[in-house]
């Protein structure tokens, strides 16, 4: 059947209050932008007219500025999930302007599908090509468009000329059963194709079509500096010896890395090293270094669920697709970021810390345990399933005013129970087979910034040292307290805590 092409701003007024929205993309990568740009001016001509207009929305991840970003301004989201990046979205949430619900990545598509979080009124999904019989084929992420496109009432399709028709063929599109009818997911290898390269859907759902050239919302990184490269450098130095003493095999494990400067110094260190052998991605990104490394042979074979890459690279897969055909695969977010595979591929996951504490427990999203940072996104799906799970900060933030290692975390993303490695520019803390008080010591004498590690050895000596994990409560979070009464936490005073 031949669709009707549409306006932006036909497709925004398809969408009422309290409409549920699923969205394509993860990251900026492949996300709707024209129709929630029209979505956040319908919102304002309401409020204007002193009528309520607020949508929930429904991700893969973070989106863009013209999604996240506009329609967080004009105050238009009642409910989001999951993981977010955008600065004024996260000044909504932490003023209590938005209800957001920080889960894992990989339960989102699954939550939707279960009832959670209500039905799905519109998708909005971006494409590359639909085809007449219902088969739409996403550009640069998988997100959870396959569940969101199966459940909306209607779907408005974004065909977005910015991206090649050359994207047709790298989506590996498998959408689970749920239980009791859930089967194993049979990826063994990250090459591993399960599924069908595009998205099927009954054609009649499809409402319209709103055709774009706009290019994501791509956004590069800041250079490296001393500390990201040191970092990287002792995440490199550590998997090599682990080589060495033959915990890793000497063929290597795929790697899971996260975006952001440490993850590109990490990435840099392990591709330039004579020890680590060619090795594969199975990741829920993947940006501008890991591209680079496949063009040198560093790394054999990417599985992403986003390409969140600058538009520059984009524009060089595109070009040389014949060359990346064979080397990436990008899937939807629950098949990329599922533990049941991280488990079975033996992943090293690679993530960022905010803080932890000497104990081991990490905290991937909050700043001093109330503000919300972006979410916890995939970190916790790789963690729980890792063969090795590694977490890495540099040892202090604000100039030295805050310590990232502290006596307990003032939030807890991943507990204990599941981080094996803690590395900062200061070195390595292994926290495999040891007991709580040992990992207390790994911790301050290899990770933690010389102006803190005598304030820690304090807090320790607080408190009986008898029990399995020592702690003095009344003093746990004295570091946070100290920060936001005195703006430092090296003026910390212990006695004010001794009551």
């Amino acid at each position: 059947m031949a669709f009707k092409i549409i306006t932006a701003e036909e497709a925004a007024s398809l969408i009422n209050h309290g409409d549920n929205i699923g969205l394509s993309g993860f990251t900026p990568a492949g996300t709707a932008k024209a129709v929630t740009h029209a979505l956040a001016k319908r919102a304002e001509e309401f409020h204007n007219d002193g009528k309520p207009f607020q949508v929930g929305i429904f991700t893969g991840a973070s989106t863009g500025d013209s999604c996240d970003g506009i329609l967080a301004r004009t105050k238009a989201i009642r409910y989001r999930a999951p993981y977010t990046t955008n600065k004024d979205f996260r000044t909504a949430v932490n003023n209590g302007e938005i209800a957001y619900n920080d889960i894992h990545l990989s339960q989102m598509a699954q939550e939707i599908r279960y009832g959670f979080m209500g039905k799905v009124n519109v998708a909005i999904i971006e494409a590359c090509e639909v085809t007449e019989d219902g088969k739409i084929y996403l550009t640069a992420a998988g997100g959870i468009s396959p569940t969101v496109c199966r459940l909306a009432d209607k779907i408005v399709i974004e065909l977005n000329s910015a991206h090649s028709k050359k994207m047709m063929g790298m989506h590996d599109v498998y959408e689970l059963l749920d239980p009791p009818h859930r089967q194993a997911i049979p990826i063994f290898k990250p090459s591993d194709r399960i599924g069908k390269p595009y998205i099927e859907v009954d054609p009649k759902k499809i409402v319209g079509i709103v055709e774009t050239n706009w290019p994501d919302e791509a956004r590069g990184f800041s250079a490296a500096d001393p500390i990201t490269d040191q970092i990287g450098q002792n995440v490199a130095d550590f998997l090599v010896n682990d080589i060495k003493r033959g915990i890793i095999p000497a063929s290597f494990l795929p790697l899971q890395s996260g975006v952001g400067n440490i993850a590109n110094a990490v990435l840099g260190a392990l591709g330039s090293s004579p020890t680590i052998p060619p090795f594969e991605m199975y990741t829920e990104v993947l940006q501008d270094s890991v591209v680079d490394l496949i063009r040198k042979g560093r790394i054999k074979f990417g599985s992403t669920c986003s390409l969140t890459v600058t538009n520059e690279c984009l524009d060089g897969i595109y070009e040389d697709m014949e060359f990346f055909r064979d080397k990436l695969v990008l899937r939807p977010s629950e098949i990329s970021n599922n533990p049941e595979i991280v488990r079975r591929l033996g992943l090293i996951s690679i993530n960022t810390a905010i803080e932890a504490d000497i104990y081991g427990n990490v905290n991937s999203t909050h700043i001093m345990g109330t503000k919300m940072m972006n979410g916890i996104g995939g970190s916790g799906d790789f963690t729980r399933g890792a063969y090795i799970s590694i977490f890495t900060t540099p040892s202090t933030a604000k100039n030295g005013c805050i310590s990232s290692f502290v006596p307990m975390v003032s939030h807890m993303d991943h507990s204990e129970h599941s981080v094996n490695i803690i590395i900062s520019e200061f070195g390595v803390a292994d926290l495999r087979g040891k007991s709580p008080k040992e990992r207390a010591l790994e911790i301050i004498n290899n990770c933690v910034h010389p102006d803190y590690k005598g304030i820690l050895m304090d807090y320790l000596a607080l408190t009986d040292g008898k029990a399995q994990t020592p702690h003095k409560l009344n003093a746990a979070l004295a570091l946070h307290d100290t920060f936001l009464r005195k703006g430092d936490m090296r003026l910390i005073d212990w006695s004010e805590y001794l009551k």
